[in-house]
């Protein structure tokens, strides 16, 4: 089954089971799938693409989160908490810090890269490894943190 053709039975379930928070956050996956559909690439989706759309998803909701935590609007919090719940469900695994630690540790000792200076070299060859595994400012605080210890 495609990733579109699962979405595609979620939002019937989702449909079916009257659940409106879930309908409401497959039909948005499912119409970035159509934008990316429309949008002229001339090619069908591959697992890249999913976890770029996912991820997009995602962070509009992390950041929404952030933004009515600061206006103290909680009851969009639970909404947008909830929501981003739903979309983690077709992410992969994310890893835990440790994980991230370790992979980071070994990219930065692989690189023989010791300053901040270069930091862009391996937060490229880290988010690289790590895609859709690992939230992206999580990588950078750590690589960041391993990189001014050094």
């Amino acid at each position: 089954m495609t990733f579109e053709e699962k979405i595609n039975e979620e939002l019937k379930l989702a449909t079916k089971s009257g659940d409106k928070v879930r309908l409401e956050t497959i039909r948005s996956i499912r119409a970035a799938i159509i934008e990316f559909k429309k949008s002229g690439i001339g090619r069908d989706m591959n697992t890249d693409d999913e976890l770029k759309i996912l991820g997009n998803q995602a962070k509009k909701r992390k950041d929404a989160i952030e933004m009515f935590e600061k206006g103290n609007r909680f009851d969009l919090v639970e909404k947008e908490k909830a929501e981003l719940a739903i979309i983690e469900e077709f992410l992969p695994k994310q890893l835990s810090d440790n994980e991230i630690m370790n992979i980071c540790k070994k990219i930065v000792n692989d690189s023989g890269v010791t300053h901040v200076k270069d930091f862009g070299k391996v937060m490229g060859l880290a988010m690289k490894e790590l895609k859709g595994k690992a939230d992206g400012s999580k990588v950078q605080a750590i690589l960041k943190s391993l990189l001014s210890s050094e």
